[in-house]
């Protein structure tokens, strides 16, 4: 890291906030945003929270031709005594270097970055939305600069993080959705990218999501793109199943994100005893399992919906409908705990807590 100092801009024309009921997931920014440029030898440098602003780039800029960009996700939340805390932010960080180095892109210092969101959501810490449900979403990502028509690492690249006040993902909110398996398309395999956050897998995986939607459906369900056979996660979650009394989800195989939720989740299921299996899972195992009666819940996690029951699942034509298209017992109370902790209303015994202190927008 060439310089570890954020200076701070300041904006002179603030925006007018939207009330809670009218966020939409992903439309509305906040005041300010954060930048830093890496070059080489320089490394990262030039590190700044400015107004919240387009940025320009070459025609040539690496990240438009071979699509060299990383993204994470992550929430800031209102408690009910006026804090505002994130959840487990150290844990995105190490994933985007993860998701980095698969894509060559340097890494970045976690704990100043960690530090900059910091800085960044106490500034506009006036934009946490403060009704129930909705909370502030955080989205650091890195883009390749380099004005170069190259099939090479760029050597140039920037560093961004911005904010946005959001709802519930899902217009179901906690309310089971219907996801669709996809036998036709594939998002990605083992050796691929699959388990980097880049945007090339949710480039793939738009012609399956437009298809569900127009039949109905919220979500796609991947199955592995070797054999079409094996489950491997929904388009912005991963999946869990209850079967037979025992919770199982897709083993990480190098084509599947490491959610964040999804460790968080399984975490709490090993606290509260309940059995939890991380393993190679097949739709024919699944429709079985449906057909026999010991298929009791199926649930997506994830940072933006949290926890979303499923409700109804269609292969090859085939409907799968899950505890009667009610939220399962074991789905409820994940999401009721999980949101307790990320809200401040719930002891967080995993220490997953950290509190973005007041004032600190101000140091550099």
């Amino acid at each position: 890291m060439g310089d570890r100092r954020v200076e701070v801009e300041f904006s002179e024309n603030l925006k007018e906030k939207p009330k809670s009921d009218d966020l939409v997931f992903g439309r509305t920014f906040t005041d300010h945003m954060f930048v830093m440029d890496y070059s080489e030898p320089v490394g990262w440098h030039n590190a700044k929270i400015i107004p919240y602003q387009p940025i320009t780039l070459d025609p040539s800029a690496m990240t438009f031709h071979y699509g060299q960009t990383v993204f994470e996700g992550l929430k800031a939340y209102y408690t009910p005594n006026g804090d505002i805390q994130l959840f487990r932010p150290e844990t995105n960080l190490r994933r985007m270097n993860h998701s980095n180095d698969r894509l060559c892109i340097p890494p970045i210092d976690e704990a100043f970055v960690l530090k900059a969101i910091k800085q960044l959501v106490d500034l506009d810490r006036g934009w946490v939305p403060t009704a129930e449900g909705t909370s502030l979403y955080i989205r650091p990502f890195v883009i390749s600069t380099e004005p170069y028509i190259g099939v090479a690492p760029s050597h140039h690249y920037k560093f961004m993080v911005i904010l946005s006040p959001v709802g519930a993902y899902y217009k179901e909110g906690i309310n089971p959705v219907k996801i669709a398996v996809e036998n036709q398309y594939v998002r990605a395999v083992k050796g691929g990218t699959g388990e980097a956050k880049t945007g090339g897998n949710y480039a793939a995986s738009l012609k399956a999501q437009e298809i569900c939607e127009r039949n109905g459906f919220t979500q796609v369900l991947w199955l592995d793109g070797v054999e079409k056979k094996y489950i491997e996660e929904v388009g912005s979650m991963n999946v869990f199943f209850k079967i037979n009394g025992e919770v199982v989800t897709p083993a990480l195989n190098g084509s599947i994100l490491e959610g964040i939720t999804r460790n968080s989740v399984i975490q709490l299921l090993n606290y509260w005893d309940i059995p939890v299996d991380e393993r190679k899972i097949s739709m024919d195992e699944l429709y079985q399992s449906y057909l026999d009666g010991t298929l009791e819940e199926a649930f997506g996690t994830g940072t933006a919906a949290v926890v979303s029951p499923i409700g109804q699942l269609n292969w090859d034509g085939k409907d799968i409908f899950i505890n009667d298209g009610k939220t399962g017992e074991v789905a409820k109370s994940l999401y009721d705990t999980l949101t307790g902790i990320q809200y401040g209303k719930k002891e967080d015994p995993f220490q997953w807590i950290e509190k973005v202190p007041e004032g600190s927008a101000i140091i550099n």
